[in-house]
């Protein structure tokens, strides 16, 4: 018996056939087309994990679990999506309709979540019992598990990390607070870092690299800094001044026994782990006690979502 696990994105659908020791043994997406109609986005949703049981040469007789990563707000008692504005759903009875198109138990959980239950489950934090994950992408995104269970909070919205406040008089982010972590730690956050110094820095080396403002990307100013550029090294130095500030503050509320850091930008390695490493060893309050948190890389990259979702019966 199998289990299948969905991560459900803004472009695509992906489902994938998972072993009970967290092997992904087949694949299969499908576009998610927003906007349509959401029975058309929950049909070919079903539709992909179908697709993925035949790749594994298996029918839906050999699966016995079916668990989503969806994102925004998914309520575990009523089982619906509260809300997910990039899918169109609001209130939408996501859990009872795969249900009823799989003839499968269905659970589904916050994408950020899923995720991070697949580094607790096969990943970076396997083998622990509290850990913490934080993704670095167009937001800010993580969650946690503490003593064994998912941190949900009491309107299943627990866990939005990006959304702790490091400059209560910064920048305004997209949930209309001021200073979010996500509003200086995400990737959108970088690119808007570069933009103002390349436009500042008009003989960096930037310029080479993105000719256009519109072209930078997450890499532009980690680019530039490899080729000695002073104005791309600034950035990046302060970008991990950012990450830095968010992770003491997770290790003091959490006090994980490891904090893994995913995303795009998690692929730059040694350069961002380790002055994190060296900031949260220097200010995190508990720097003096005999146990640490391990701070690392996932590793389960883009099959954290699936494989944790594969396994949300399990938190």
């Amino acid at each position: 018996m199998v289990r299948i696990g969905i991560d459900i994105g803004g472009t695509f659908l992906k489902a994938g056939v998972v072993t009970e020791e967290g092997e992904i043994i087949a694949t299969a997406a499908r576009p998610t087309g927003f906007p349509r109609p959401v029975e058309e986005i929950i049909a070919d949703i079903a539709g992909a994990a179908t697709d993925a049981v035949a790749k594994a040469g298996l029918t839906l007789d050999d699966v016995y679990f079916v668990g989503c990563g969806c994102p925004g707000t998914v309520n575990k008692q009523t089982r619906l999506i509260e809300y997910a504005g990039n899918l169109g759903f609001k209130q939408t009875p996501l859990v009872p309709e795969l249900e009823r198109l799989l003839g499968k138990p269905v659970e589904a959980e916050n994408d950020a979540n899923a995720a991070v239950l697949g580094e607790w489950k096969a990943g970076a934090a396997k083998g622990t019992k509290d850990c913490v994950c934080i993704t670095l992408g167009t937001g800010v995104g993580g969650g946690v598990i503490a003593n064994g269970a998912m941190i949900r909070g009491v309107n299943s919205a627990g866990g939005e990390l990006g959304h702790t406040v490091i400059d209560a008089h910064g920048i305004e982010c997209n949930c209309g607070r001021r200073g979010c972590w996500e509003a200086y730690a995400s990737v959108t956050a970088l690119i808007r870092q570069t933009q103002a110094a390349m436009q500042a820095h008009l003989e960096s080396a930037m310029w080479k690299l993105a000719p256009r403002l519109e072209d930078v990307s997450g890499r532009t100013a980690w680019d530039a800094m490899r080729e000695g550029d002073a104005a791309g090294k600034a950035v990046v130095d302060r970008y991990i001044e950012y990450v830095g500030i968010g992770v003491v503050n997770m290790i003091n509320v959490f006090q994980p026994e490891v904090l893994c850091i995913g995303g795009a930008i998690s692929k730059e390695g040694d350069r961002l782990l380790v002055p994190v490493m060296e900031k949260a060893m220097c200010e995190h309050y508990s720097k003096y006690s005999e146990k640490q948190t391990r701070i690392c890389r996932c590793e389960l990259g883009n099959d954290a979502g699936i494989i944790g979702a594969a396994f949300l019966d399990q938190v």
